[in-house]
């Protein structure tokens, strides 16, 4: 141990003034010092700052700033007074209705550096609440002797710790305004050391609270736990192992989650450690802007590849002839077809395959697709790009939350297999924060 610490270089403690050059993909600001990239928090483009080192790397290094000598007109003063400290967001200082569109150009940044291809047209960015919007979290757990008091929330920014919050502005304020009772609660608890996390998923009705506990909870301390979700108006469950381990406490019924498509008419059941996009506002009229922009009919096969729980897979089936959702989950599949049968829809089918793999010998593989709806994770879906030669669809929509595979993808899709970027854009499915979510259109 005492050879690493040596090995720790003692950082620079004289601040270093510089110009910033552009946006990195999470929302820092990037200026250039000696030569060597410097990646600094809270600072926007053309900003003159002055900043202190947190890390040097051989590669790059980090920073934050101290002094800000000019300012972004964009920039504001963050209302959460714990923002800097926790982690939870990045985007504050800058003014909420702004931050999209820096986001925009971030987006058009990225398609022309790392995928070579420029955007013809933008949507208009789809926009929402600002604040309270977020209903999914995994909020971490911390009982700190010293202080006698339990951490709830998320981690400081660039540490492992948690963060001394007592309420959060992006949550939902049925989570959000009570982090100081969940403090409280899991306090008075025996198992109090023992909680290393809650589950957080809030329906359009419901929330539901997942506990973990690394041991048995006891009788006094389920009739605590009993009480506060009376009082709070949530469900408390249990998760003793992994996800699939989440259970209703003893003698209480089990209260599934839903949120609906209204302008679609369904409705979906999901269960709190599942994936489900954390902006409801924001993924309705995600799923308008896809149905549109595919322009189905009764003559579409589609397929719906990383098709989650079917958030768009259900609603395409609604206008198109048949539609195939493929994901890599396999309970997410299960629950994808009981949401199917729960809204009486026939005309699809849900498929777990490794998406990553080579899947050429699944079932729905070798079927003609004229459409395909594609929303993978932060990695993308390069490697399942080699099989649209195959398939050869007439229409791509590619809904993605992170603009730099995006942009890999699309260079891929235009470059390498031959079709055009018709028109590109962004959601504000993450106000605040650093993430961006962005939709494209591609077309042979």
């Amino acid at each position: 141990m005492a050879g690493n610490r040596a090995r720790k270089k003692t950082l620079p403690e004289t601040p270093v003034r510089t110009t910033i050059e552009s946006l990195a993909h999470d929302g820092r600001g990037v200026a250039h010092v000696d030569g060597k990239a410097v990646f600094i928090d809270e600072a926007l483009p053309g900003e003159e700052v002055e900043f202190v080192y947190t890390e040097i790397r051989r590669d790059f290094a980090e920073g934050k700033v101290v002094n800000l000598i000019t300012r972004n007109q964009a920039r504001s003063e963050a209302p959460c007074p714990h923002y800097g400290v926790c982690g939870g967001c990045s985007f504050q200082h800058v003014e909420a209705a702004k931050q999209i569109h820096i986001k925009e150009d971030l987006l058009k940044e990225q398609f022309k550096r790392i995928g070579k291809v420029a955007v013809p047209e933008l949507w208009q960015p789809l926009i929402g609440p600002h604040w309270g919007y977020r209903r999914k979290a995994r909020m971490g757990v911390k009982y700190v002797a010293k202080k006698n008091r339990t951490l709830v929330g998320f981690r400081e920014r660039r540490h492992p710790y948690l963060a001394e919050i007592d309420s959060c502005r992006v949550m939902h304020p049925t989570v959000g305004e009570k982090l100081i009772d969940l403090s409280e609660l899991i306090s008075g608890l025996s198992i109090r050391e023992k909680i290393p996390q809650i589950e957080v998923a809030i329906g359009d009705k419901q929330c539901v609270l997942a506990v973990r506990v690394m041991e048995p909870p006891t009788e006094a301390d389920k009739d605590k736990l009993r009480a506060f979700a009376r009082e709070h108006g949530v469900s408390i469950c249990l998760q003793p192992k992994g996800p699939d381990s989440i259970v209703p406490l003893d003698g209480e019924p089990e209260v599934i989650p839903t949120y609906a498509l209204p302008d679609q008419d369904i409705e979906f059941k999901f269960r709190p450690a599942m994936f489900t996009q954390v902006n409801y506002e924001i993924n309705r009229q995600m799923i308008n802007r896809v149905l549109e922009t595919l322009e189905l009919n009764e003559h579409d096969t589609v397929l719906d590849l990383f098709c989650g729980l079917g958030n768009f897979t259900l609603p395409m089936a609604r206008y198109a002839g048949r539609v195939v959702g493929v994901e890599g989950d396999q309970p997410l599949v299960d629950h994808a077809k009981e949401n199917a049968k729960h809204n009486k829809i026939e005309n699809v089918e849900f498929y777990a395959a490794d998406l990553s793999k080579d899947v050429s010998d699944h079932p729905w593989f070798n079927r003609k697709y004229n459409k395909i709806m594609l929303d993978p994770s932060r990695a993308g879906a390069s490697e399942v790009l080699k099989y649209f030669k195959k398939w050869q669809p007439e229409r791509i929509v590619y809904v993605s939350c992170n603009p730099s595979t995006l942009a890999r993808d699309a260079g891929i899709l235009v470059n390498e297999l031959g079709y055009k970027l018709v028109k590109a854009g962004v959601m504000d499915m993450f106000p605040q924060t650093g993430h961006v979510e962005s939709m494209a259109l591609f077309v042979k």
